[in-house]
């Protein structure tokens, strides 16, 4: 019953323009017209800042993947896997920690001084990640950037579509993705050095504090969300921030149309239990289920298997990975050209359509012909490819459009919890469970969830493409 009354919400939402729509609330209920398009230069600057959080999100994901080795030899753990395990997944618990209070934090101080906090840890923690003598100190320090790493990129998507004009929010969204790919392949190029000189592992940390410093230096500069600001009754400071980021020009039309009632009160205080139950429940599952399918796709899988297979081959790790990081670039760059031309539901659904067919080829991972290895390394890039044209880079675009701003950075925050959490486990149980039951039914698993992924979104996502986000809410969240 769910699903069908939000199909019926999108269809409705194709059969009615943006500009009939905007034509008809002019004429009917404000005197402020349409002045077309406001320039996309003015907000670019302010997105772009807002996207070093997803950058510093990417190096601090890779930043152990070369360097492991030297850091366990350094700091006398070497041998120990589930010593190795914990320098890499420690940083997943900060993250949980981090992305679950983001919404609170950006509520009440404000998207642009969250930003900015976010970049504290991140500070703190590369620097005791470099300094450090010992396994505990190389573990605190991941603890402290996990939770940089859980609150930027929340709030970065958050403030992202909250200052981007309707027409590119979608390529501005996608700039979030693209980020955390040159963060990831700027942590693998700066590791490549790693093993052959002694403390270089060192370095790779301390180069991460220069991002993070500019992070909260420009973020003072920046214009912050007037979403948030006319939710907190500074509606002044609110227009002002829209002549900022839209030009004098487009000031009225954009404060007409955030003034627009939607049948919420925003003066509530929201608490977790209203994310689960009445009004916006429905919101909550999609959000939450899109990102828990995002993960059972299998494609934290690929990385982690990615170097065993060119491993095999005699084909060394670095390699491997650049690849894999240059693959995941590529195709965000065509996600973010085909963002605002095909739309968010179409692009989700190629991507989970194509990499369930794909599955089939990861699962010939381990061949001794050179076939089979261009085969299930090819296979593999592909995946890569087609994940991030679609399932990487949507969810959490779509999620900031489709919640009310209302709830919008607590919804936010629940959602990427579970992120976090569905990612935790897959990392933790994928080799225990590729020993147990072999490559070709793990494979198939996640090619199922991927099948699971195409039929849920086509009964629950709406397309957002072009539509202001007072459009969405009222159309998603009718009057009780």
């Amino acid at each position: 019953m769910r699903g069908r009354h939000v199909v019926d919400i999108s269809s409705t939402y194709k059969r009615v323009a943006l500009k009939d729509h905007v034509n008809a609330y002019s004429k009917q209920e404000s005197p402020v017209r349409f002045t077309g398009y406001p320039s996309w230069k003015r907000s670019l600057p302010h997105v772009i800042v807002a996207t070093l959080a997803s950058f510093l999100f990417g190096y601090h994901l890779g930043v152990v993947n070369e360097t492991l080795e030297s850091i366990s030899l350094d700091l006398a753990f070497s041998g120990s896997t589930l010593a190795e395990g914990l320098v890499v997944s420690t940083c997943l618990g900060g993250a949980f920690i981090g992305s679950l209070f983001s919404g609170w934090i950006a509520d009440g101080v404000g998207r642009r001084r969250a930003l900015q906090l976010c970049a504290l840890p991140m500070i703190i923690g590369a620097s005791m990640s470099a300094t450090t003598k010992n396994l505990w100190g190389m573990l605190l320090g991941r603890l402290f950037v996990g939770t940089g790493m859980g609150l930027g990129p929340a709030v970065a998507a958050l403030y992202v579509s909250e200052v981007s004009p309707a027409y590119v929010r979608g390529t501005f969204g996608s700039f979030t993705q693209i980020s955390s790919c040159l963060g990831l392949l700027g942590s693998l190029f700066m590791g490549l050095q790693a093993k052959g000189i002694v403390g270089w592992w060192r370095a790779c940390f301390w180069v991460s504090i220069i991002p993070a410093a500019l992070l909260a230096l420009l973020m003072e500069f920046s214009a912050e969300s007037p979403h948030w600001l006319f939710k907190s009754g500074r509606t002044s400071q609110a227009e002002a921030e829209f002549e900022k980021l839209l030009g004098e020009a487009h000031v009225k039309y954009a404060y007409a149309e955030l003034s627009k009632p939607d049948g919420g009160d925003d003066t509530e205080a929201v608490m977790l239990s209203d994310l689960l139950h009445g009004r916006h429940f429905k919101l909550i599952f999609i959000g939450s289920t899109l990102f828990a399918l995002q993960q059972l796709s299998g494609i934290n899988a690929v990385f982690y298997f990615s170097s065993a297979v060119f491993k095999s081959f005699g084909v060394p790790s670095d390699r491997a990975n650049i690849c894999i990081g240059v693959a995941n670039f590529l195709g965000s760059i065509v996600a973010m050209i085909l963002m605002d031309k095909l739309g968010r539901r179409v692009l989700l659904l190629g991507s989970f359509s194509v990499s369930m067919g794909l599955q089939v080829v990861g699962a010939s991972s381990f061949p001794s012909s050179t076939e089979a290895f261009y085969l299930s390394a090819g296979g593999m890039l592909l995946f890569v490819l087609t994940f991030s044209l679609g399932a990487g880079p949507v969810p959490s675009l779509l999620l900031s459009e489709i919640f009310p701003g209302q709830i919008r950075a607590k919804a936010m925050a629940f959602c990427m919890s579970v992120h976090w959490v569905i990612n935790f486990f897959v990392g933790l149980l994928f080799l225990p469970l590729l020993e147990q039951i072999g490559a070709q039914i793990l494979y198939t698993v996640f090619g199922a969830f991927c099948l699971i992924s195409v039929i849920f979104v086509k009964r629950n996502v709406v397309e957002t493409k072009g539509k202001s986000l007072q459009e969405i809410e009222m159309a998603l969240l009718p009057v009780e």
